[in-house]
Parts: structure tokens; C-alpha cells; sequence
């Protein structure tokens, strides 16, 4: 695995090639690696990331596939985009998962005409905590 530094923007992330080879789709490769960097501590909520293009460097990918990869970490609210070229790491990659399935469950509810409302009533009944 490699270490990553650019020129006094982002964190230090730790990130290995990708391996062409896997059936993975090559941007969920990239999110995945970022999500594992992120998970074990090489980058902070709050801090930055390396830029796109130095990140796809890194990886040996082409600078869109990285930005695919951003765009899947963004709407999980693992990392926002700023304006210009900063990206910050917002939330842990796990709390980004439980983001991704719950727009998946609003997404399904919606399909059978169930109502976000009748959703919440529903989720509210579940035992649990």
C-alpha cells in the first residue's frame, strides 16, 4: 500500500492500485479504498483530501472514475465537495452506509405507496432501543 502526500492539501491517505482484475465497477474500487482510509484514521471528519486528479494518480485511474467515486462518497455523506477543489471528510464511511439504505428504504416505501409519514409511524413501532 502506498502513502499518499500532496502539496500541503489533504491528509496523508494510504491508498493501494486498484486491481483491474476484480468484477468491482473500478469508481466503487475507489470509493471503497477512500472509505477504508477514512476508517482507519488517515483522514478526520473535518479534514481534507487530496484533489481528484492527485488522487487518481495514486490509484492509476483516470481523473473521472475518481470523481464518480466522490460523487457515491458525497451523497452517502462520507465527504463533502466545496466550491474550487476542496473536499472534506464529514462522517464516518459506516454512518454513510446506514445513509445509503435508508434512502434505499424511502426509495421502496415510495414504490408501494407507503408515505414518508407512514414510514417514520412504521420504523417508531419496530422494537429496538
Amino acid at each position: 500500500m502506498g502513502s499518499f502526500k500532496s502539496d500541503d492539501e489533504g491528509s496523508d491517505l494510504g491508498l493501494a492500485r486498484l486491481d483491474r482484475r476484480d468484477p468491482m465497477l473500478l469508481h466503487e474500487q475507489v470509493a471503497a479504498e477512500i472509505r477504508r482510509a477514512i476508517a482507519q484514521g488517515e483522514a478526520s471528519p473535518g479534514e481534507r483530501i487530496p484533489q481528484a486528479k492527485d488522487l487518481a494518480a495514486e490509484l492509476g485511474v483516470n481523473t473521472n472514475t475518481v470523481l464518480r467515486a466522490l460523487r457515491v462518497l458525497r451523497d452517502e455523506g462520507v465527504i463533502e465537495m466545496g466550491r474550487g477543489r476542496s473536499i472534506r471528510v464529514t462522517d464516518r464511511p459506516d454512518r454513510g452506509a446506514v445513509v445509503v439504505k435508508t434512502k434505499e428504504l424511502v426509495e421502496l416505501a415510495r414504490r408501494h405507496g407507503v408515505h414518508r409519514d407512514e414510514l417514520i409511524t412504521l420504523m417508531l413501532e419496530l422494537p429496538g432501543r
